[in-house]
């Protein structure tokens, strides 16, 4: 299955072709600040990831990566239903990218997995993630201190979670 935006390709993982580019992405602290693991160290971390990506069940989870111009930019989807996840290259923050993916992919989830609901779990640090959620609709529903050890750090997590029924009244 293939979304096409304004601007964007969201396509099925091809694990080996999409190594060099996502590598080139999950590499770097910058994107990686608010993951949940550091920084990838080599390609092998990004190989198994991708496999990862690429082994979801149908039936639980779509995540796709997402193109501009033909270029991997990031991906967006749901690694397992109804939790949304989105990363993007660095490069491409700012140019309301994210939100044109991420809002695709929550309409596909809406409207052919008929989920009763979306969530995403945000780092509190992550202001940028947190007003891209709002913008959309999604609402808080609570905070949890410590839930994600990434490297020797405790984050903590935001949870959002936005309804079929905001959506249509955001859309309508």
């Amino acid at each position: 299955m293939t979304i096409r935006t304004p601007r964007l390709v969201l396509r099925p993982v091809r694990p080996e072709d999409d190594l060099p580019a996502m590598h080139r992405i999950m590499r770097q602290p910058r994107a990686m600040a608010y993951w949940s693991t550091p920084p990838h160290a080599n390609e092998d971390e990004t190989r198994e990831w991708l496999a990862n990506m690429a082994d979801i069940p149908a039936a639980l989870g779509e995540d796709f990566i997402v193109e501009l111009e033909d270029r991997v930019i990031g991906k967006a989807g749901f690694y397992r239903f109804p939790d949304l996840g989105y990363l993007f290259d660095p490069d491409v923050w700012g140019q309301g990218l994210a939100r044109e993916a991420v809002e695709a992919v929550v309409a596909r989830g809406f409207a052919v997995h008929r989920l009763p609901r979306v969530q995403a779990d945000v780092d509190p640090r992550n202001k940028a993630s947190i007003r891209l959620l709002e913008r959309l609709g999604f609402v808080e529903t609570h905070r949890q201190a410590r839930t994600w050890l990434v490297g020797e750090e405790w984050c903590d997590s935001v949870y959002f979670a936005l309804t079929p029924e905001a959506w249509d009244q955001r859309t309508a």
